[in-house]
């Protein structure tokens, strides 16, 4: 696979990295996105309709065994050939921070180290009364079936899904973190993102506008392209692993 001299030069020169993911990479492990329909007893809804706070107000049992439904998912799935190239890189650079959209875990078990969560992550969830963090245990269930969340053991209040709902903010430490990350990096690499989620979406435009060399990965058009430096379409799984050999491992 052949990249831009341009491109490689930018990413061996550069000291800071910012790789900025969402559903797409972890789709390619087949994570179901939020665009995919869902199956058994929630075939009849739209997730998005199910990740709200009213939601789970109103049916919790409903709401977290989708979630533990999710978890069983993601815990059959495996990083994928990208998760691993985005790790790799960190042997090459000063500073790779991973700052992700994804509420899985697979950029961890790919190795990644940095990593930004502007979305939450659904493996930490915390009481929805006093917010005490809840350790979960092995996943038990991967079926279709309601299941009532735990109780808080501080104040019994139930255990919500640590990840951010449609209607809440983002958490202020994360987004102050992937503010300051953007702006001071060398090179932004986007991936798998269809970069139309806000205030998430900011984060690209942000990187370019501070100077850095922006770069898109994805097998579609985003609304992104006016603001790229390059754009490498298709399967991240295929392009991040060939642009890692290109740019850093000798020929």
């Amino acid at each position: 696979m052949e990249f831009p001299r341009e491109l490689l030069t930018h990413l061996q020169a550069a000291e800071k990295v910012v790789v900025f993911t969402g559903a797409g990479a972890s789709a390619e492990s087949g994570i179901p996105t939020f665009r995919d329909a869902l199956t058994g007893l929630w075939e009849n809804f739209d997730p998005m309709a199910l990740a709200t706070p009213q939601a789970f107000d109103e049916n919790p049992p409903f709401v977290w065994g989708w979630y533990e439904w999710r978890r069983a998912l993601v815990a059959n799935c495996e990083p994928n050939p990208a998760h691993y190239a985005i790790a790799e890189m960190q042997n090459y650079l000063s500073s790779l921070v991973v700052v992700t959209q994804n509420v899985d875990d697979l950029h961890e078990r790919a190795g990644a180290k940095d990593i930004v969560r502007l979305h939450g992550s659904m493996h930490h969830p915390y009481c929805r009364d006093c917010h005490l963090p809840y350790t979960l245990g092995p996943v038990t269930q991967g079926g279709g079936e309601e299941v009532p969340p735990p109780q808080c053991p501080q104040c019994q209040g139930l255990v919500r899904p640590g990840v951010v709902w449609f209607g809440e903010s983002l958490p202020s430490d994360a987004w102050e973190r992937a503010l300051e990350e953007a702006a001071q990096c060398d090179v932004l690499l986007s991936v798998g993102t269809s970069s139309v989620v806000y205030p998430a979406a900011d984060i690209p435009r942000l990187a370019k506008e501070q100077g850095a060399c922006l770069v898109q990965v994805n097998p579609d058009e985003t609304g992104l392209e006016p603001f790229l430096d390059f754009s490498l379409q298709g399967p991240a799984g295929e392009i991040l692993p060939a642009l890692v050999e290109a740019a850093y491992e000798p020929a």
